[in-house]
């Protein structure tokens, strides 16, 4: 089940601090980052988000998480999946749901080149790359849109 969750909520947030904490060193050691800044976000910094979070249950835990900045265009801020529950879906329910609930004439996301697993999953969707960019801590980013279809 894909719900949104209220991560003004310090007891939802400890929650998607703790899966962006276990998953995101994965996709850093994916990336060979060693100064990785999703890494750095903090609880309060979770707290304080203005970004909307939509959370998968399995067993009436969470287990996956998918940001979404919502302006002119809807933007997949994170996506995470515990690493307990790789390749079982969830990240393309995740990813599926969201194009579904935004009407956008364009979705974004970015992600490492290095981190294969995303970028097949955003390819799925038809996801298609704009742009490549070295960032200043070391990692070799891509961007991809796609248009609402």
């Amino acid at each position: 089940m894909i719900t949104k969750i209220n991560n003004k909520k310090k007891e939802i947030s400890e929650i998607i601090y703790s899966i962006f904490q276990v998953s995101y060193n994965i996709e850093a050691d994916l990336l060979n980052a060693t100064n990785f800044p999703p890494l750095k976000r903090t609880l309060n910094d979770l707290l304080k988000c203005n970004n909307t979070f939509f959370a998968y249950y399995l067993d009436k835990k969470i287990v996956g998480i998918i940001e979404i900045d919502n302006n002119t265009s809807t933007h997949i801020q994170s996506l995470v999946v515990h690493p307990s529950k790789f390749k079982i879906g969830i990240g393309k329910s995740l990813v599926n749901f969201v194009l579904n609930y935004y009407k956008s004439k364009v979705f974004t996301v970015e992600t490492g080149v290095a981190n294969y697993p995303a970028i097949q999953l955003y390819k799925q969707f038809n996801f298609q790359e704009v742009k490549q960019w070295d960032t200043d801590h070391g990692v070799r980013k891509i961007s991809f849109e796609r248009d609402q279809i």
